[in-house]
């Protein structure tokens, strides 16, 4: 008997839908690259479904005690106190997703002899110390692309509300008033602007193309350059780094993935290089961006605006200062668990614990690490190390 500790964000307020707006979700076999869509064997779950939450449970409950495995799932992760501590030194298997991110650091690791395979449940393991699970030997593995366009999309409505001043225009309404100056006075047109992405992966190039029909210069800084046809076809620029970037860009995007190199990449000296009144938009990673050095550089005007759905730790503590910063635009982290995702990640979950239970090969763009060293994905996109430090402050969340 195998194990699966599953952790998922809390249940609606109001309770599990009965009925949801639309009937159902278009249906995608392959992204933009060519890769497919997850092929598991079936799914036990209706497609457009809350999937992500307690009660959605990823649809794997009459999978996994059908074959005689253990599922447990809660959304408490936290502290030592937490269901998610005590069941942990029992698990085979730990599935939890960024959005709620159930933290396996080095000491959770070694406390839990069994663990074998941790699964995100979306896409970016970052909540895992990837060195950890290297000298374990275990495997970690992520639903590569099931959620991108989600979170492209996410980044480009941000961007616009940024730079339009669509949130305290649309809090306007709200109040009852109709002011249409204090609306106006910070709202600008995209058109003809400098936007730039840290980070041209996946995310970041559906970004570029998505931005592409808004007759704005684009420029990108990546690791790996993109081909040059795609440069000339999008007008792209390309910078070796970011520090050069950001320089010449009047909306600048985070898509890079949280490791040793990028934490706390945009910084104080990196955002006083920005051009002021600049947008940074930030679907990413919290971790890559100091949050006291946004917020200072949103109060003194360095920055016109901050967008995004990522923070550090996640839940976030009631007193981050990203909550109470002005010209801000954070929701919490929902930008890749849209219903129309999490069809995917719950079929790309199960995907790979049937490979796993059957002792097939996982697919290699879903392998971040295994036998000891990065693998598929994460070799592409990480570097060894762990970016986990100070996710012991979720707990503040609960604690008010």
């Amino acid at each position: 008997m195998t194990t699966v500790l599953c952790v998922l964000y809390d249940d609606p307020v109001d309770g599990y839908p009965p009925a949801y707006p639309r009937d159902g979700i278009p249906r995608i076999e392959r992204y933009f690259d060519g890769q497919t869509t997850p092929t598991p064997e079936r799914i036990d779950f209706t497609p457009g479904e809350l999937l992500g939450c307690v009660s959605g449970e990823l649809g794997l409950r009459g999978f996994l005690e059908e074959q005689g495995h253990r599922l447990i799932v809660t959304a408490d992760k936290d502290g030592p106190d937490s269901v998610f501590e005590r069941e942990l030194p029992g698990a085979d298997v730990v599935i939890s997703q960024p959005f709620w991110p159930a933290y396996l650091t080095a000491e959770r690791i070694a406390a839990a002899p069994n663990l074998k395979l941790a699964i995100t449940a979306g896409i970016g393991s970052d909540h895992v110390n990837l060195q950890a699970a290297m000298d374990r030997g275990m495997t970690v593995a992520e639903v590569t692309y099931c959620n991108s366009i989600s979170v492209a999309e996410h980044v480009v409505m941000a961007i616009l509300a940024l730079v339009r001043n669509y949130i305290p225009s649309y809090k306007v309404v709200i109040e009852g008033g109709w002011n249409i100056a204090d609306c106006a006075a910070r709202s600008y047109d995209l058109e003809g602007m400098q936007v730039g992405t840290v980070g041209a992966g996946r995310i970041g190039s559906a970004v570029l193309r998505r931005l592409h029909p808004f007759e704005l210069g684009l420029h990108y800084t990546d690791r790996y350059r993109l081909p040059e046809e795609t440069e000339r076809r999008l007008g792209l620029t390309y910078h070796p780094d970011a520090g050069s970037l950001v320089q010449v860009c009047d909306v600048v995007t985070i898509n890079a993935p949280l490791h040793p190199e990028t934490e706390h990449m945009f910084d104080e000296k990196l955002i006083a290089t920005m051009k002021r009144g600049a947008y940074l938009v930030n679907t990413a990673r919290g971790k890559i961006c100091d949050e006291h050095a946004v917020a200072r550089a949103l109060e003194s005007g360095q920055l016109a605006g901050y967008a995004g759905d990522v923070w550090f730790p996640q839940p976030a503590p009631r007193d981050h200062p990203w909550r109470s910063m002005p010209h801000h635009g954070m929701t919490p982290h929902i930008s890749g668990t849209s219903l129309s995702a999490q069809a995917r990640y719950a079929a790309g979950t199960r995907e790979i614990l049937e490979c796993w239970l059957e002792d097939r090969p996982i697919r290699e763009e879903y392998l971040i690490v295994q036998g000891g060293a990065l693998a598929g994905a994460g070799a592409h996109s990480y570097s060894a190390g762990d970016a986990t430090g100070g996710s012991g402050a979720a707990a503040r969340f609960r604690a008010g």
